[in-house]
């Protein structure tokens, strides 16, 4: 693969850069709707594999959020067409990295020295390069590390970048108004602490120190005297990530075992930590050659407050459903209706959210959940299609609820497809014997 001697960092440089792509993109619509007027038969598939394709090759040379926002839509399964899914999913560990000269150059200003003298060993090409950062082998007095390096002028073009993919972003998810703010403020928030390696090293420190008590999982070191705000040394975890594991055949047993270990891992964040590793793509994980599961990335962390929390998991309960309101008060406590909503949108929208909260709530319900099930995926595909079919969803302003779910439902999507490749059966309440008295949401 080719590696980048600089980086588009201005933001007439980032803005040309998708402008070109938009151009590309032009050009692929109009060559489908030339071969649709000699075939009016003719799929979409070939004009989404194009797009993809350019998008992706666009992006992955700007880095940063541009390429961040589309390895966030990779997860979304039922929401783009495959084609996107399985372009953009390689931005979570195969894009091109910096060339030899820019890293020493990034160790140089941050470290003050270059990275073959702070450390024993360094290998000059990374084994892993992402939408944010790419990540070294090195040695240091005998231990094994991983060495992740942030790529320039990602924390100077995120605001820029945002402004850039908005006008896209609120097309395709009808967002309308000025409440859309709190969203992209969200997004911008949550991009912003993922480019201060400093955070993540001592939300990574926190966090795998709390969930010392799991069984079944294991976390790197992480060694501040090697780390920086654009830095991050860690331990090397040996081990196969979690999306080739799951490519490959696997014993049904393991695979139990690891969804197991994951689902007690995001429970126990979630009820006794109140923060959550809200990044759940498989590029976050690995499987050790024992068998367990390791988390190595703790850049995105989400706290809960309890104004969100309480509401939240008080409609995961069946008898939320049958109460209707309780129902009615718990969305409008978590901003899914508002007082400024008409009476047809107030009925369209309770409608709405109780089949989806129904469908998404099933495995709080279960003792045990299979989440490989057929008919389960199923439903979530046709609820989807049906709502984005709907007239008049387009009609209405459509961003609902508390900027929090924006990473507390991406948190369970991204958990839910996890546990589906692993094809796991979960017993659902195993993690309350991790938590403390009284930190469940009764």
């Amino acid at each position: 693969m080719k590696t980048l001697d600089r980086i588009p960092t201005s933001k007439i440089e980032r803005a040309g850069k998708l402008v070109q792509t938009g151009v590309k993109v032009g050009g692929n619509y109009m060559k489908y709707y030339g071969k649709k007027l000699l075939n009016p038969e003719l799929q979409r598939d070939g004009l989404d594999e194009e797009n993809a394709k350019d998008v992706y090759d666009g992006l992955k040379d700007l880095k940063g959020s541009a390429l961040k926002v589309a390895q966030m839509l990779s997860m979304e399964k039922n929401l783009l067409p495959r084609a996107y899914v399985e372009r953009f999913s390689l931005a979570q560990f195969s894009v091109p990295p910096l060339s030899g000269p820019l890293v020493r150059k990034t160790f140089k200003n941050y470290l003050g020295c270059y990275p073959e003298v702070l450390f024993d060993h360094f290998e000059a090409e990374s084994v892993n390069a992402a939408s944010i950062g790419q990540v070294h082998r090195a040695q240091k007095d005998s231990k094994q590390l991983a060495v992740k390096i942030q790529y320039p002028g990602v924390s100077d073009s995120i605001g820029s970048d945002l402004a850039l993919v908005r006008p896209v972003a609120m097309r395709m998810f009808n967002l309308k108004g000025k409440d859309t703010e709190k969203f992209f403020r969200e997004v911008e928030d949550k991009l912003t602490e993922e480019t201060d390696y400093l955070l993540e090293l001592r939300q990574s420190q926190g966090i795998t120190q709390a969930c010392d008590v799991l069984e079944g999982i294991r976390f790197p070191t992480y060694y501040p005297q090697w780390s920086c705000e654009r830095i991050l040394t860690m331990d090397w975890m040996e081990g196969q990530h979690l999306g080739e594991y799951t490519q490959k055949n696997f014993d049904p047993e393991v695979g139990n075992q690891l969804g197991q270990v994951l689902w007690d891992f995001y429970m126990f964040q979630i009820h006794q930590l109140r923060q959550v590793h809200a990044d759940p793509h498989p590029g976050n994980f690995l499987v050790g050659t024992d068998g367990s599961l390791i988390a190595i990335d703790f850049g995105c962390i989400k706290e809960i407050p309890d104004s969100f929390y309480t509401p939240y998991f008080e409609l995961a309960k069946q008898e939320t459903f049958s109460d209707e309101a309780v129902f009615t008060e718990k969305l409008f406590e978590l901003e899914i209706l508002t007082p400024q909503d008409s009476p047809e949108e107030l009925l369209f929208f309770k409608k709405l959210f109780k089949e989806m909260l129904e469908l998404f709530t099933r495995p709080f319900n279960e003792e045990t959940f299979d989440f490989s099930s057929p008919e389960f995926w199923e439903r979530i595909g046709a609820l989807s299609q049906q709502y984005a079919a709907d007239p008049k969803i387009r009609k209405m302003n459509a961003n609902r609820g508390s900027r929090h779910f924006l990473y507390i439902n991406r948190t369970f999507f991204g958990l839910y497809n996890l546990l589906h490749d692993l094809k796991a059966q979960v017993r659902i309440h195993d993690y309350e014997r991790y938590l403390s008295p009284g930190s469940i949401q009764a």
